[in-house]
């Protein structure tokens, strides 16, 4: 019998709608699902589960523990636990930039505060110039822009600033968060991807504003969907996430990739819509079922150094290595 585990936290909806669908559609293939159960993990100990679909462990440092350790016991956790905790919005924008995507010009910025063993008045800092040439970045990225964490979601701490003063008066209550400052694209339409398995993408029509699903089938042309399908499918093979969610605002029918460092999306209910509920059930229970049948680890590490050409000129073979040590501890 395969197993798979679900590790999840504050959801209602998706978790008991997960299970009971895994366990329906598994039965005949011999694959069951159950919440992940833990209380201190020994060195050496052997995989519990073919598959973990992880929804909590950025939230819960013991439980990106385990799921590292669980995937050198062979475990296919979707998403990758290593490529996460490494993984940023800044980086993303860059590589995907490189690999020739529409990205809006992005400034990483230095933090506001810092923590409380970092002297700020001490060497620490010594390669931060000082001060900041305000004026100088709005002009690179324009105006109105964005400012908003390199890390993190849930539209926490980010402002939309006309002018170096509305910058300086969002960025002083940013401590102690690292963030990044955007060129605001003044978007036609918004979509937000649903993404299972890399290639499977769901465009869906989304309102930031509200913060709402939209169902409206004919939302985007067929040149613009199909382009937006495309870029999605590039985004999320170079970054090696199964279960993502990847935003874009549309302007003069140019998809802009605006987020999509989403490992963890919303799948509740009441929020994406019984229609996309019911869909999104459906995806995940089959990715799941297929990944405890036929996964393969060395899939769910990033590929971005492979698609930009540096990976061998650069000598990276660290990932697929780790990978394979994994594969033979199964």
């Amino acid at each position: 019998m395969a197993k798979v585990g679900l590790m999840c936290g504050r959801e209602f909806s998706f978790p008991p709608a997960f299970l009971e669908r895994v366990n329906e559609m598994g039965k005949k293939e011999g694959v069951s699902a159950e919440f992940v159960k833990l209380g201190g993990t020994k060195m050496g100990e052997p995989a519990e589960y073919n598959v973990i679909v992880d929804r909590i462990s950025h939230e819960v440092e013991y439980y990106r523990g385990y799921l590292k350790h669980a995937a050198l016991q062979g475990t296919y956790v979707i998403n990758n636990p290593f490529w996460w905790t490494a993984d940023d919005k800044y980086f993303n924008y860059s590589a995907m930039a490189k690999l020739g995507l529409a990205i809006p010009k992005t400034v990483l910025l230095p933090q506001k505060g810092y923590p409380a063993d970092v002297d700020i008045n001490s060497e620490s800092l010594r390669n931060l110039k000082y001060p900041i040439e305000w004026d100088e970045l709005l002009d690179y990225v324009g105006r109105p822009a964005i400012l908003k964490p390199f890390s993190g979601g849930g539209w926490k701490h980010v402002y939309k600033v006309n002018n170096k003063e509305e910058l300086l008066e969002a960025y002083d209550r940013t401590s102690p968060y690292c963030m990044t400052l955007q060129e605001y694209i003044d978007f036609e339409q918004y979509v937000r991807c649903f993404t299972f398995g890399k290639m499977d993408i769901l465009p869906v029509a989304y309102d930031p504003k509200e913060r709402k699903y939209l169902v409206e089938h004919s939302y985007l042309s067929k040149e613009v969907g199909a382009r937006v399908v495309q870029d999605a499918q590039t985004i999320n093979l170079a970054l090696g996430y199964e279960m993502n969610t990847i935003e874009f605002a549309i302007k003069d029918n140019v998809p802009y990739a605006i987020d999509f460092l989403n490992p963890a999306p919303d799948f509740e209910r009441d929020r994406i819509t019984e229609f996309y509920f019911e869909h999104v059930v459906e995806k995940m229970a089959r990715l799941a079922i297929d990944r405890a049948l036929h996964g393969n680890i060395a899939n769910t590490w990033p590929k971005w150094e492979e698609m930009l050409g540096i990976g061998a000129a650069a000598g990276f073979t660290g990932a697929p290595r780790v990978a394979q040590a994994a594969q033979k501890a199964t």
